[in-house]
């Protein structure tokens, strides 16, 4: 199937199975797993004020019937994503939302490993039935160039590869799609690189749509 015609595909079947979620109240709740690095897994915060907790809380009061896992490890690389992603697909996991790559901008590493990389995560959802939300990321321009759109490219590329859900970032909340570092400063902890608690209220706010529709497919594949 051409790349096109998958990604309208995956728009109407997302807009079907977030219609589906009105009727769905009562029904068991989907588990969705968030796969990630120290974005995810909450670092330097309080347990509540992390993503994952932060990120159930407005899934509820929008409510879904979900329960999240945070497979967030601090300092995770595409490459450890990859690694452990056979595990982190257990039986009952329904869906996952995919949040990895920053930790390969800060080492620098090559494009084309975390692209290899990423799609050993994708592929393996694929194979376990699991619908997938891929949350982009952009490199700085410091690595030239080349570089940044050879890394840009990637989780565009790759989620119309293998049909998934997708954000353009995962700060799109507190800094718009170019996320600058300026109007991001005051959403950030004091090493600029993981947000505040109200930082990931935003995060959490611009991306809940995008994980209610996560949800809405996870359930119409049970």
């Amino acid at each position: 199937m051409a790349y096109g015609a998958m990604s309208e595909m995956r728009k109407v079947l997302a807009a079907f199975a977030f219609s589906l979620c009105g009727f769905a109240a009562a029904a068991e709740p989907v588990t969705i797993a968030a796969l990630g690095d120290s974005l995810t897994q909450g670092y330097g915060l309080v347990q509540q004020d992390g993503f994952v907790p932060q990120l159930q809380g407005w899934l509820r009061a929008q409510g879904a019937e979900v329960v999240l896992v945070n497979a967030g490890v601090s300092g995770d690389t595409t490459a450890g994503g990859a690694a452990r992603v056979d595990w982190t697909l257990t039986p009952d996991v329904d869906g996952m939302i995919v949040a990895l790559g920053g930790n390969d901008l800060l080492r620098g590493l090559d494009p084309k490993v975390s692209r290899a990389n990423l799609e050993t995560i994708l592929a393996a959802a694929q194979v376990a039935d699991v619908p997938v939300l891929l949350v982009g990321m952009q490199a700085p321009g410091n690595y030239g160039p080349e570089y940044k759109i050879a890394f840009d490219a990637i989780y565009p590329e790759l989620s119309e590869t293998y049909g998934t859900l997708y954000a353009d970032s995962f700060f799109t909340g507190i800094a718009g799609e170019d996320a600058d570092p300026s109007e991001m400063r005051a959403f950030m902890q004091a090493d600029g690189i993981h947000p505040n608690p109200e930082g990931v209220r935003r995060i959490v706010e611009a991306l809940g749509p995008s994980v209610l529709q996560l949800v809405a497919l996870a359930r119409a594949g049970n």
